[in-house]
C-alpha cells in the first residue's frame, strides 16, 4: 500500500470541508439544524457526525482518547465551534495521514466496535480506506441537502481538486 492515495484523500477531505462548510456559513442556524430526514436529521448533524466519526477513528488508530459523547450525540451545537474543530481535525488527519507507511497499513489492526462492544480486527488499510469513504457517503448527503436549499458547492470531482490541477 501506498501513503500516496490516503494523503490524496486527506487533503480531498479537507479541501471538501472546505467549501461544505463555507456554504454553511451562508445559512441561518435555524435552518442549517431543521431535521431533512438524513441519517443524522439535519445538515449540522450530519457535519457534527462526520467529524465524530473521523475524531473516532483517528483516536483508535493514533492510540487516544476518543471523543466523549455517544453515536449520534452532537460534539458541536454551535456552528462556528465546528466549524473550527473540523478546521483542526482536518490538519492532524493530513498530518497522519504523512505518518503511514505500508508496514502499518498492511498490519491487523483491532479495536472495540462503539456500535456492540465486541472486539474487531481488520486489515489496517480497509480500516483506513473505510474511514475516508465515509466522509465522502456523509459528506454526499450534506451535498444534497445544501441542493435542496439552492446552493451549489460546485465540483466534488477529486481530479479538480486545486493541488492536482497545479500538477
Amino acid at each position: 500500500m501506498d501513503r500516496t492515495y490516503y494523503t490524496t484523500m486527506a487533503e480531498y477531505n479537507q479541501w471538501m470541508n472546505q467549501k461544505l462548510y463555507a456554504i454553511g456559513e451562508l445559512i441561518a442556524d435555524a435552518d442549517r439544524k431543521v431535521d431533512r430526514g438524513a441519517f443524522f436529521q439535519s445538515i449540522h448533524g450530519t457535519l457534527d457526525h462526520i467529524l465524530w466519526a473521523d475524531r473516532m477513528w483517528l483516536s483508535r488508530f493514533m492510540q487516544q482518547t476518543p471523543p466523549a459523547v455517544k453515536l449520534g450525540e452532537l460534539l458541536y451545537p454551535n456552528f462556528e465551534d465546528l466549524q473550527q474543530q473540523r478546521f483542526i481535525t482536518d490538519r492532524a488527519i493530513v498530518a497522519w495521514a504523512e505518518t503511514l507507511t505500508p508496514e502499518w497499513l498492511n498490519q491487523v489492526f483491532t479495536w472495540r466496535s462503539g456500535l456492540d462492544g465486541q472486539i474487531r480486527s481488520h486489515t489496517a488499510w480497509i480500516l483506513v480506506t473505510h474511514f475516508f469513504n465515509h466522509q465522502t457517503h456523509h459528506r454526499g448527503q450534506v451535498t444534497t441537502l445544501l441542493t435542496q436549499l439552492g446552493h451549489d458547492i460546485g465540483s466534488t470531482d477529486l481530479p479538480w481538486m486545486p493541488s492536482l490541477m497545479e500538477q
